[in-house]
């Protein structure tokens, strides 16, 4: 989840952008009050509209470019159930197929392969009917059988679940206090200086309390993704069985163990997995848990 996730967020940053840019535009030719001020008394009814269009929309618009933004930062090769393929990439559709059947999904998801050195899988799409589920080669030619079928169901486990939908729900609500917060503030901050003065502070107001708040706000959504990630092994597991989840789980450890004594300096292949194992206050920006409290949890089972 943790590559899905990083790609909506930053597709839902540079429409945020996008959308204030535009709306920076529109004042500019309408002469619209950018304050959100009227009679000296901050208008918190406008900017609660405003943030909430502001904050949704760069949600929902990232959502709907979920899949096509990961096919193409990713270089998916999507993979044609009806069309000529080589006996691995028939077996990873098979049990793509078999696991979202298994999972009571009507529509199959696209199914996808990409290049690349990481051991990585990730489930993206819009909606149950419009996902995509792609692993990269590094992870096939890594983990055995069992493990890559672990891997699998817990991604179609996120498509089941409807995760990316909830996520885009959170990271709206997220959005709009970002938006929100940051305007009332900075019309408060700009009233501490001199009239000429005040647009300037205001706008620089914003644009810092934005980023200080945008990354406050990221520790709730991640929290709520690492919880879904706990969600989803526990479908994975109900999808491919408990052995297969865990033996999934562990070879993952396994190899980020392996590729970080092989190579201190550059570890980015499994970065994406390595990223569940930070201490102390990163751990608050983490997407995914700690590996071994998500083994733990599934040997408790």
């Amino acid at each position: 989840m943790g590559k899905r996730l990083m790609l909506f967020l930053l597709t839902n940053v540079l429409v945020m952008t996008t959308v204030l840019i535009v709306w920076g535009l529109i004042v500019n030719f309408t002469n619209f009050d950018l304050s959100f001020q009227a009679g000296g008394e901050i208008n918190l009814v406008g900017i609660a509209i405003f943030s909430l269009i502001v904050g949704f929309a760069g949600s929902f618009i990232s959502l709907a470019m979920s899949r096509w933004v990961a096919k193409m930062m990713m270089k998916v090769k999507v993979l044609d159930p009806d069309g000529s393929l080589s006996y691995e990439e028939r077996a990873i559709v098979e049990k793509v197929h078999r696991l979202s059947r298994a999972a009571g999904l009507m529509h199959m998801p696209e199914v996808g392969i990409y290049q690349s050195g990481e051991v990585n899988a990730f489930a993206t799409g819009p909606s149950k009917k419009r996902s995509l589920v792609a692993v990269s080669s590094g992870l096939l030619q890594a983990m055995d059988d069992d493990a890559v079928e672990g891997v699998i169901a817990h991604e179609v486990a996120h498509v089941a679940n409807g995760d990316m939908v909830t996520m885009t729900l959170l990271q709206g609500i997220v959005n709009a206090f970002v938006v929100f917060l940051s305007r009332v503030l900075a019309i408060i901050l700009s009233r501490f200086v001199r009239p000429e003065l005040q647009f300037i502070v205001q706008l620089a107001s914003i644009i810092i309390l934005q980023i200080l708040f945008s990354i406050l706000g990221s520790i709730v959504v991640n929290a709520f993704s690492r919880y879904r990630e706990f969600h989803a092994d526990r479908g994975g597991a109900d999808l491919a069985g408990n052995d297969k989840m865990i033996h999934a789980l562990r070879s993952l450890k396994q190899h980020a163990s392996r590729a970080v004594v092989q190579d201190r300096t550059d570890d980015s292949a499994v970065q994406t997995m390595k990223i569940s194992g930070k201490g102390g206050m990163m751990k608050l920006f983490s997407t995914h848990p700690d590996l071994d409290d998500r083994i733990a949890r599934l040997e408790e089972r």
